[in-house]
């Protein structure tokens, strides 16, 4: 006679049937995927091993590392509510215009001896004006030269002619956050739309780039938009998904946000992972603050993560990154798509 101890041992669980669906190449439904955000904390571990399958089967062990470079600081006329740099912040921050060539070549070099794959050129601005675009048409073939790097551009709203300007510089993929759910925008920003973030990964696009965006968890939003966002995200077909963690920063009007659990935090990476199975998931901001001692944890469901500061937040010592991936047993790549792995 079997037991129920027996049972239960031979049976994959729920979280292991949604794995096994999105192997065989099932999408996850919308309802699937807010369920995940919403699994007990007593089986957060199948979770993630659940999640862990998939990024295997795609990524294997490997983590790929990224490097920011901050290359304008605060004078944004935006409001997003979120950010530091932005007209409605009174953060303390450093402000100033774009840094000059040998500035942002330094970081170039900071990235390649890091070892990481992508360089990553942000400014804080609506837009790009002529003098920056042309600055970036004249650094990236000389970053690319000299260090082999792959280069993501974050500009802000691009039109198509400044998209086919990047991409024919050599800019490689650009990134432009959704940032939330469509519905829950309007609540973090209304010097431009959700529309408008599109319209740019649509000019992105067409131009022949790959595109990076992602989003922020934890501004007030419901599980619903988290899950919005991840699903609006696989039909744009990104190709790399940032998965920032609010750091609610004194001066911002979110300063005073609610505080994400780790494990909910590690909810929402095993969501992305298995409703974006094949595409490349980052922890970015806010994994030290919000995952703390459970951050191992998050690259069973992600393959990438940040190596050093975030625009205005520290991030925590390289070393510490380097020591968390040998200790999980994965490896740093430089390879865009490892070989498959077969998965259990």
């Amino acid at each position: 006679m079997t037991n129920a101890a027996s049972e239960t041992s031979i049976c994959p669980s729920h979280w292991q049937t949604l794995a096994t669906r999105v192997l065989e190449g099932n999408e996850l439904t919308r309802a699937e995927a807010t369920e995940i955000l919403s699994c007990p904390d007593e089986e957060i571990l199948d979770l993630m091993q659940a999640a862990f399958r998939v990024r295997q089967r795609y990524f294997g062990k490997s983590v790929q590392l990224y490097f920011l470079m901050n290359a304008k600081s605060g004078l944004c006329p935006e409001d997003c509510s979120y950010c530091s740099q932005s007209k409605v912040s009174e953060a303390e921050i450093p402000r100033y215009n774009l840094l000059n060539r040998e500035q942002i070549l330094a970081g170039a070099e900071a990235a390649a001896e890091r070892g990481a794959k992508t360089y990553c050129i942000v400014i804080s601005a609506r837009g790009p004006n002529e003098r920056e675009m042309a600055a970036v048409e004249e650094l990236i073939p000389a970053i690319k030269e000299k260090h082999n790097l792959d280069v993501c551009a974050c500009l802000g709203l691009l039109t198509s002619e400044q998209a086919e300007r990047l991409k024919a510089c050599g800019v490689d993929r650009v990134n432009h956050n959704l940032n939330t759910g469509s519905e829950f925008y309007g609540e973090i920003c209304s010097t431009h739309t959700y529309q408008d973030r599109i319209e740019t990964l649509q000019a992105v696009r067409n131009a022949g780039m790959e595109l990076c965006s992602g989003g922020i968890v934890g501004m007030g939003e419901a599980p619903q938009d988290v899950v919005d966002m991840a699903l609006e995200l696989r039909s744009l077909g990104v190709e790399s998904i940032p998965v920032n963690f609010l750091n609610p920063i004194e001066g911002t009007p979110l300063a005073d946000q609610a505080e994400l659990t780790p494990n909910y935090c590690l909810k929402v990476l095993a969501m992305f992972r298995l409703v974006n199975p094949d595409r490349e998931i980052r922890i970015a901001g806010g994994r030290e603050l919000r995952l703390r001692s459970l951050q191992p944890l998050g690259l069973y469901a992600a393959n990438s993560i940040f190596v050093g500061d975030y625009l205005t937040t520290k991030g925590q010592l390289p070393e510490a990154d380097y020591e968390m991936i040998r200790d999980l047993g994965f490896e740093v790549t430089n390879e865009s798509r490892p070989a498959t792995t077969a998965s259990c």
